[in-house]
């Protein structure tokens, strides 16, 4: 095996592995959890969602409404210490509040060897969410050090480092130098591997690059797509942890991420209003399930 040829999960043969899936739950507008059961239940895992939020549409839209599920957290994760129940993974995403932070943190604790795989979903194009604040912004950042797997883009990645964003923020069209100087910075905060998504430049390609502290960084790249779909980071995340939980190293599971992403663009692009309704990949779950052979 090579240092690019790095393995997180081996799977055993008949093993169906358990993901509690910490992100929110959105009804309409494919993201969050709508994306993460539907991808990771494909791969043969069994996911547990633990719902940070619930919100009635993405935030894309000029309306939507969002319930905190702050308060029910610690009861709803202290019955599973009740039933013994066994977590291989935890993969988190959007969360509704900073106090949600230590909740992770006491999950990572009754689970010490589960993969944490942390997508820091906070920002991008250099603007925060709106129902993100400074101090929950500073919590994920703190969050992301812990990360088996770490999967920002550029905006998220700043905000991590404590780099400008807003108009300072420099965009997305950044050379393989600097893609490098960024990952490198995020795996000295702790992260054992860093996923730096959509670096797009003016050769009409995406470029996602993949390093850890004993693996190279490589680079795996898709044809850019000229308009911009909700979820695509949740599919993106969601589809690198299936060929992860599937035994593939981490250089195939980022290629994986990237075609599929592409592919339910593609797909999406092809539905009305698709770019409010966000991305679609049902009819690709099939390449989900394939990776299990």
């Amino acid at each position: 095996m090579t240092n690019n040829e790095i393995v997180l999960y081996n799977r055993e043969k008949d093993y169906i592995p358990r993901i509690a899936a910490i992100h929110d739950l959105c009804g309409y507008g494919k993201c969050s959890l709508g994306v993460a059961i539907p991808v990771l239940s494909a791969a043969g895992c069994d996911v547990c969602p633990v719902p940070t939020g619930l919100f009635s549409n993405h935030t894309a839209f000029p309306e939507w409404h969002m319930h905190d599920t702050t308060e029910i957290l610690n009861d709803y994760l202290n019955a599973w210490k009740g039933i013994d129940v066994d977590i291989d993974a935890i993969y988190s995403g959007f969360l509704g509040s900073e106090e949600q932070v230590d909740i992770i943190r006491s999950v990572y604790e009754t689970y010490p060897n589960a993969l944490k795989i942390v997508d820091p979903v906070m920002a991008d194009h250099g603007q925060v969410y709106p129902t993100y604040t400074e101090e929950l912004c500073q919590a994920m950042a703190s969050l992301a050090c812990d990360a088996d797997i770490l999967t920002p883009n550029l905006t998220e990645a700043a905000i991590i480092l404590g780099e400008p964003i807003g108009d300072e923020w420099g965009g997305s069209n950044i050379d393989d130098e600097e893609a490098h100087r960024i990952l490198n910075a995020l795996l000295d905060l702790g992260a054992k591997y860093v996923v730096l998504k959509g670096i797009q430049r003016e050769d009409g390609i995406i470029r996602n690059f993949v390093g850890g502290k004993d693996m190279e960084i490589t680079e795996a790249s898709n044809e850019f797509l000229p308009y911009m779909l909700h979820g695509t980071g949740d599919l993106y995340a969601s589809s690198l942890l299936a060929a992860v939980m599937v035994g593939k190293d981490m250089a195939s599971a980022v290629e994986f991420a990237g075609n599929i992403t592409h592919d339910a663009m593609i797909v999406s692009s092809k539905q009305p209003n698709f770019q409010d309704r966000g991305v679609n990949f049902e009819t690709l779950l099939g390449q989900v399930t394939d990776l299990l052979d």
